[in-house]
C-alpha cells in the first residue's frame, strides 16, 4: 500500500532537497573560485540543468531602464532561492538587497539603481552600419548587432546559481538508452580506450566559450568538457580528434570523410547547421548527413553517429533563416537508428528563447553559445552516454 506523505511533510523534503543542492552548488563554485586563473572539472557543472533542482551559474545580461535606473532579467525556471549571484569570471560576489532582489516563485532577478552589477542600455548592444567587421544587419534596419570577438559578452553577462521552485521543462530531452550507441557505450562500460571524432562548424572549435578566449574562468568548450565528463564517469581513455572548422557546412563536411576515417573513431559527432541554415535546403542538408555516414561507414562498419541539432542564432541577425533549423533537425531524426543518434540542441534552444533574451545565452551576439550554452551542449550529448 502507497502511504501519500502530508503536505507539511512534502514540503520540508522538498526544502531539504533545495538546501542539499545548494551545498553541492557552492561545493562546485568553490571548487572553480579556487583558482580563477584554472578550470576545475566538477561533476555538478555537468549535471543536465534539466534534471536538477539546482541550476548553475546561468547567465543574464541585464539591460537597465533609461527612466528608472532599474534593469531586469528572466531566468529559466522559477526562484526558490538564490545562492550566489557572481560576474562571468566568477571572481565578485554580489549581495542581495543591495546589488539585486528577486521574489520567491518568481523567474525575474531585478538590479537597482547603483548596483555593481554590469548593466547595459538597449544601444549598448548596436553598432552603426558597416562599422565591424562582419555585417550584421539588424532585423528592424536600424545598425548592426553588436558582435563579440572574443569576451565582450561574457563581460556584460552575470551568472546565477540558484534552487529552483519548479522545474516544468516541456522538451523532451535525451535519455540513456544503450541500444541507442551500444558500442560505444559497451567500451566505456569496460573502461576501454575508445576514439571520438567531431566534424563541425565554430561552434565545435569551441568559439566564444572563456577558456577559448583566454579569459576567467577559463571553461573548456563543449567538446573538451564532453571528454572530460566521459573519462570521469567510465574511468576510461577519451581520445577526442577535433576536425571542426570556422564557417563551414555539410558539403565541406563530405569532403573530411577521409580524415574521419584515419583516426579509426568508434564515435562521430557531426555538428553542422548554423552556416548551412542560410543557404541550403533541409533536403540538402539531410542529404550531406547521411553520406557523411555511410562514407565513413564504407571504411567503418562499426562506426557510432550523434547528430547534433544547432543552437539558435539571433533572430534579429538578417542574414540567419530560422524556419529551417527545425526542418534540419527533423531530417536528422530519419537518419536515427541503432548507432546513430540525435542531440536535439536546436529544441533546447527554442525553449530558451521563450523563457530568455538571445543577449543571456550568446557568446558574439549572433550564433555561438557562451560558457552556459557549451555546458548545455556537453550536458545533452553526455546524456545519451552516461547512464
Amino acid at each position: 500500500m502507497k502511504i501519500q506523505a502530508p503536505a507539511r511533510s512534502r514540503s520540508f523534503l522538498f526544502t531539504a532537497i533545495c538546501v542539499l543542492g545548494a551545498a553541492l552548488a557552492s561545493n562546485a563554485l568553490m571548487a572553480q573560485d579556487a583558482s580563477v586563473n584554472r578550470w576545475t572539472y566538477s561533476p555538478e557543472l555537468l549535471r543536465p540543468f534539466w534534471l536538477s533542482g539546482v541550476v548553475e551559474r546561468e547567465p543574464v545580461l541585464f539591460v537597465r531602464d533609461s527612466k528608472t535606473g532599474e534593469a531586469r532579467a528572466s531566468l529559466l525556471f522559477p526562484i526558490q532561492n538564490v545562492i550566489a549571484i557572481r560576474n562571468s569570471a566568477g571572481d565578485v560576489a554580489y549581495q542581495e538587497g543591495v546589488d539585486f532582489r528577486f521574489r520567491t516563485g518568481s523567474r525575474e532577478i531585478v538590479i537597482p539603481a547603483g548596483s555593481r552589477i554590469v548593466t547595459k542600455t538597449p544601444q549598448d548592444l548596436r553598432r552603426p552600419a558597416k562599422s565591424q567587421k562582419h555585417q550584421l544587419t539588424h532585423r528592424d534596419g536600424n545598425g548592426e548587432i553588436l558582435f563579440g570577438a572574443k569576451l565582450e559578452y561574457h563581460e556584460m553577462q552575470t551568472c546565477v546559481t540558484y534552487a529552483t521552485a519548479s522545474r516544468d521543462w516541456p522538451v523532451q530531452m535525451p535519455t540513456f538508452d544503450i541500444r541507442a550507441l551500444p558500442r560505444t557505450v559497451q567500451k566505456l562500460r569496460s573502461h576501454a580506450p575508445i576514439s571520438v571524432v567531431l566534424l563541425g562548424d565554430s561552434i565545435s572549435t569551441g568559439c566564444n566559450a572563456s577558456g577559448w578566449a583566454e579569459g576567467s574562468p577559463y571553461q573548456p568548450a563543449y567538446p573538451e568538457l564532453l571528454q572530460q565528463h566521459l573519462e570521469t564517469s567510465y574511468d576510461s581513455k577519451v581520445a577526442l580528434t577535433n576536425l571542426s572548422v570556422g564557417g563551414t557546412a555539410t558539403p565541406w563536411g563530405l569532403t573530411m570523410i577521409k580524415k574521419v576515417t584515419e583516426q579509426k573513431p568508434d564515435l562521430v559527432i557531426l555538428a553542422f547547421g548554423m552556416n548551412d541554415s542560410a543557404r541550403r535546403s533541409a533536403e540538402e542538408y539531410g542529404t550531406n548527413t547521411a553520406a557523411m555516414i555511410s562514407k565513413t561507414r564504407e571504411a567503418l562498419p562499426n562506426a557510432e553517429f550523434i547528430l547534433v541539432a544547432s543552437m539558435l542564432g539571433n533572430r534579429d541577425w538578417v542574414l540567419l533563416k530560422h524556419d529551417v533549423f527545425p526542418q534540419y533537425r527533423d531530417e536528422l531524426a530519419k537518419l536515427c537508428e541503432p548507432g546513430v543518434a540525435l542531440a536535439d540542441m536546436t529544441s533546447v534552444w527554442t525553449e530558451f528563447m521563450k523563457r530568455k533574451k538571445d543577449r543571456d545565452l550568446t557568446g558574439n551576439g549572433v550564433n555561438h553559445p557562451n560558457d552556459f550554452g557549451h555546458r548545455v551542449y556537453a550536458q545533452v550529448l553526455s546524456a545519451l552516454l552516461i547512464e
